[in-house]
């Protein structure tokens, strides 16, 4: 069982920056994949960026060159740093992790981008 607990949301300017945040109940060093996907209202959550243990990093078409996953395996957490935000950007941010064959989910973080 892996526990995933998200901070760092809220309610910013368009062009303005956050950081989120994903802290793991186990060593990030045992999991596989951690990503970040985002679920906007009416909308279907979709990933935004993954990086695997070896440091492989994936990015959704959308968020390239604005924003950028990191991990800290000294303090089992993952970052999502958001710069540039847009008002599509808006929706409920969730950490994911795939670890030991399962998927994990923390709770949602909202991130609201106004114009």
């Amino acid at each position: 069982q892996v526990q995933l607990v998200e901070s760092g949301g809220g309610l910013v300017q368009a062009g303005g920056s956050l950081r989120l945040s994903c802290a793991a109940s186990i060593s990030t060093l045992n999991i596989n994949t951690m990503g970040w996907y985002r679920q906007a209202p009416g909308k279907q959550r979709v990933l935004v960026a993954g990086i695997t243990r070896a440091g492989t990093l994936t990015y959704a078409n959308s968020v390239k060159g604005r924003f950028t996953i990191s991990r800290d395996n000294a303090k089992n957490t993952v970052y999502l740093q958001m710069n540039g935000l847009k008002p599509e950007d808006t929706a409920v941010y969730y950490c994911n992790a795939f670890s030991f064959g399962h998927d994990y989910w923390g709770q949602g973080t909202q991130v609201t981008v106004s114009s």
